[in-house]
């Protein structure tokens, strides 16, 4: 088996067996075409055959192009993958990438907007037309959610309940998330009178939120409403995952139970959510600085 069939049906498993959703499997594919280079290079055509030094002048070439600290590591974690298919499926007999260690990455706490940053950017949007209806609808529930911009838009019409969205997350892992009173009102108005509109450009579709044509609305699209909304509301910095940030560390601040937050999240394990319980120790550790007499 050369190396690219080995890759290629490693990514069918991926897609097929274990359900990843087209995106990560595409950015397997990506990562693993750079190894298939470097094997072409030294001359490898059978995937049994790869060693160990195979996978060190693959990491030396990652070195070699300057790139940051996660993305070798997303990288090595590709080709980690990769071997242990090759040893699971009996095509290799030792695992040649075991003793690659990815490096060290540097601690990112996510970042948020303030409560009234947020409450600038979900009043930007004005207007009864269908798509200013939609696109107050998707900036309500993303922050009343937390929900990854994925997971909004994979929602269909019934996912939507009387105060409960159902949430369907990582691995087909769904959740019940509850919605405010903001939330539910931008949703039902979008409902009852803007999704009819956009819905009569298609062919009919259970999804929640539509684009132009009558479709579920696309990633893109999504993307494209909360920076054109970001700009008008003069809050810098706004990707659909700083709603999902600004979400956790506002329940928190507000205080919540860190292993509330992280059910509504969907986080398999807290520590994962307990990232988050950083950003508020600092909030709190600004504001005593700037409230105590003797803090400085």
């Amino acid at each position: 088996m050369s190396p690219q069939q080995a890759v290629e049906r490693l990514l069918r498993q991926l897609a097929i067996e274990r359900g990843l959703s087209k995106h990560t499997v595409a950015a397997y594919r990506r990562d693993l075409t750079g190894y298939l280079e470097v094997l072409e290079a030294r001359g490898v055509k059978d995937a049994s055959t790869i060693s160990a030094d195979d996978v060190a002048a693959f990491r030396s070439s990652l070195a070699d192009r300057g790139l940051a600290a996660s993305s070798v590591a997303r990288h090595l974690s590709a080709v980690k993958a990769l071997h242990r298919w090759l040893v699971d499926e009996r095509v290799a007999t030792d695992d040649v990438a075991k003793d690659q260690r990815p490096p060290k990455l540097p601690s990112r706490l996510p970042k948020g907007i303030s409560v009234s940053q947020m409450q600038r950017l979900l009043d930007t949007v004005v207007g009864d037309d269908p798509a200013s209806l939609r696109d107050r609808a998707l900036l309500e529930l993303l922050y009343a959610t937390g929900a990854r911009i994925s997971e909004l838009i994979a929602l269909d019409v019934d996912d939507i309940g009387e105060s409960l969205v159902k949430v369907t997350g990582k691995g087909g892992k769904q959740r019940l998330v509850p919605v405010g009173s903001f939330a539910r009102a931008a949703t039902d108005a979008w409902l009852v009178r803007g999704r009819a509109a956009l819905a009569a450009n298609g062919r009919g579709t259970p999804a929640l939120l539509l684009g132009a044509r009558g479709g579920r609305l696309s990633r893109q699209a999504a993307w494209e409403v909360i920076q054109r909304v970001a700009e008008e509301a003069e809050v810098p910095h706004v990707s659909p995952h700083t709603f999902r940030h600004s979400f956790a560390t506002h329940l928190l601040e507000g205080g919540a139970d860190v292993r509330v937050v992280q059910e509504l999240l969907g986080h398999a394990s807290v520590a994962t959510t307990q990232i988050y319980t950083h950003v508020t120790a600092d909030t709190l550790r600004d504001m005593y600085t700037t409230a105590h007499p003797r803090a400085r």
